[in-house]
């Protein structure tokens, strides 16, 4: 249980009380299934759901901390942060599928044709996807980041207005089905974490191979890292660029912050 704090004085009042969002649905409209389960996992007694702050909707306010679900597309998130992050205490939580069930409905979007599993297992270097887009921000004080490793559903529907690669089948929804670990990122450190196993210097077809990932994450996964302060650019191997690690002090670049 948490004790709610009231915001710094030079923020908007909340404009919502303190609420079960599984009780009554507060701050439900237009979202998708998956947004909903992670604001119902995580809001615990006392939170705020969806409080005006600064002229800006927060999903939901932990204490101090204001907390933002992002289901993708964290670079859509990047204004609101440099926005509130020099003033408040801010938690993005993303969620990552390791195993996700694909569910196909007929265009009426009720009946179900098939469930299948995906052969893609998903992996925590897979964040890099979508970091390097808001990597520096996490050098930031107030910044952290929970990366939730989930099993889920998508759900499909045959009703011809979809990608032309997936013959016309619209994806319309994520079903969240378990939560199997949550990872906080408050570091650079927290980062690196991620990849143990990259040993450097090393070049991008080096680092892809490493990793075992395609060439588009292993250049996501250098931009992370070098807009994070941990790798720098110091030569070529051949006509390709050389990644190396920079000095840095072993604590880490900044404190863990409070936690959520």
């Amino acid at each position: 249980m948490t004790t709610d704090v009231a915001l710094p004085a030079n923020s908007s009042s909340p404009t919502t009380a303190a609420a079960d969002p599984a009780s009554n649905g507060i701050g439900r409209l237009g979202e998708r299934s998956l947004h909903a389960a992670l604001k119902d996992h995580f809001w615990q007694e006392g939170d705020q759901i969806e409080v005006t702050v600064d002229g800006m909707v927060i999903d939901l306010v932990h204490g101090m901390r204001l907390v933002e679900f992002q289901t993708r597309g964290l670079y859509r998130l990047r204004r609101k942060l440099v926005r509130l992050l020099p003033e408040h205490p801010v938690c993005v939580v993303y969620p990552l599928p390791l195993i996700r069930w694909i569910v196909t409905l007929d265009a009426d979007g009720e009946t179900m044709l098939r469930r299948r599993k995906s052969p893609r297992r998903g992996r925590p270097v897979d964040l890099f996807d979508e970091l390097y887009t808001i990597a520096d921000l996490l050098l930031e004080a107030n910044m952290k980041l929970k990366l939730v490793l989930t099993h889920e559903e998508q759900i499909r529907c045959d009703d011809g207005r979809g990608s032309w690669r997936r013959k016309g089948i619209s994806i319309v929804d994520r079903v969240l089905l378990k939560v199997v670990e949550v990872i906080d990122l408050r570091t650079a450190d927290d980062v690196l974490a991620l990849v143990p196993e990259l040993a450097l210097p090393a070049t991008h077809r080096e680092i892809r191979e490493q990793l075992g990932v395609s060439a588009r994450l292993a250049q996501r996964i250098s931009m992370s890292l070098r807009r994070l302060g941990c790798i720098d650019v110091v030569g070529k191997r051949g006509r390709s660029l050389l990644f190396d690690w920079t000095d840095r002090p072993d604590e880490p670049l900044r404190p863990a912050g409070p936690a959520i």
